[in-house]
């Protein structure tokens, strides 16, 4: 059972009267959900499940600091409640003493009401603990495929500093360059800080294969997908999907495999085709292209329901703004130039895998952004 004891609501709340109902009914439940979390997580026949509990331990922490924050308040409340009661009652210097801590409490609460909006307009991002990392080369040729390399190999040294684990699905090379890559990547807030990355990234640097030292600008194209349970997605493979085993192929065609171990599915609905041929059995890759095309479809309606929400939002993290160039690297001045922010970074810290300035940096402006929506 939690060990967290329930706690009144918010709702007739003086300290909170310029927060919207809405907005103290949502703490309230994200409050709610965290206790029960930790009670499925206290559970024997829970915790012998430990694919689960690394997935309630994810989600529990993404709701652990607006908790925390919600449940603050609603003893602020309490205190402040109780404060106002001695200042009717007929002990004199009870009633001095409340009168002087009130203002105190007030403004102390009136902080936590703001660090308790913060947490929860990044709760929901923050129970999200794998996503779907895609690197595609983009123009500028074989140079293209050298930067769509390098930039994959910044994102897993930033998970490596993170402790996420890093698990390639799917990878396509040419010699050293890298055609298309997809990557799972799981860890706590992986998609809070992961989602900025959506977008094309631009590089403008010599390549190796220039003569005469001239500057080439090349891309390559980001997707991050949050992966979502298997419940959030409702699919009839028999009858939704075409699946079959295949022969995986290397460079130029030629079988690299004698057996069928890769997986292949076609969604008929929207001809999305999915194909896995990384790891050596067959049922490893039936279940990663499976996982990977509920990621998509998954994708395919948050974008839906996002642009039913507001048509006129255009500043979408990892949304539609893929199609858009996000950020330039600078080879020569050695930066890093975000469309969405001002100032540089420093190129060294990045190539690295050192983003956590930038991460902060972006998720203090989409903080903002979405608190002046409420």
């Amino acid at each position: 059972m939690s060990t967290s004891a329930p706690l009144p609501s918010l709702a007739t709340s003086t300290l909170c009267e310029d927060l919207a109902p809405g907005v103290l009914m949502k703490l309230a439940a994200l409050s709610h959900e965290e206790s029960e979390l930790q009670a499925k997580l206290e559970d024997p026949a829970v915790l012998s499940d430990h694919k689960l509990v690394r997935t309630l331990t994810t989600r529990r922490a993404g709701l652990s600091t607006v908790a925390l924050a919600y449940r603050t308040l609603v003893r602020a409340e309490q205190e402040a409640a109780a404060l106002r009661e001695a200042l009717k009652g007929p002990d004199r210097d009870f009633a001095e003493l409340a009168k002087e801590e009130l203002p105190a409490l007030t403004q102390r609460t009136q902080q936590l009401v703001q660090q308790a909006l913060v947490q929860l307009v990044r709760a929901d991002d923050e129970q999200v603990g794998s996503v779907m990392l895609e690197v595609r080369a983009g123009t500028g040729g074989e140079e293209a495929g050298l930067w769509a390399r390098d930039l994959l190999e910044m994102y897993q040294r930033y998970a490596s500093r993170k402790g996420w684990a890093f698990e390639p699905l799917e990878v396509s090379t040419d010699g050293g360059s890298l055609r298309q890559a997809t990557v799972n990547v799981r860890g706590e807030g992986v998609w809070s800080e992961l989602g900025f990355e959506a977008g094309v990234h631009s590089v403008k640097r010599v390549p190796a294969t220039e003569a005469q030292g001239r500057i080439h600008t090349s891309t390559a194209s980001v997707a991050v997908l949050p992966e979502p349970e298997s419940v959030d997605i409702a699919i009839d493979w028999a009858k939704d999907c075409e699946e079959q085993a295949t022969r995986a192929q290397g460079p130029g065609g030629q079988n690299v495999n004698k057996v069928e171990t890769a997986w292949q599915i076609l969604h008929k609905a929207t001809g999305i085709i999915i194909k896995m041929t990384e790891a050596k059995s067959q049922q490893q890759n039936r279940d990663r292209a499976r996982r990977l095309l509920v990621a998509r479809l998954y994708e395919i309606e948050r974008q839906k329901k996002e642009a039913a929400r507001s048509a006129a939002r255009k500043d979408q993290i990892g949304t539609a703004g893929r199609s858009e160039k996000i950020r330039t690297y600078r080879w020569k001045e050695g930066i890093a130039a975000d469309e969405r922010l001002p100032g540089e970074y420093p190129l060294r810290d990045l190539l690295a895998g050192d983003f956590a300035k930038l991460f902060g940096d972006l998720l203090a402006l989409d903080t903002r952004e979405r608190l002046s929506r409420l």
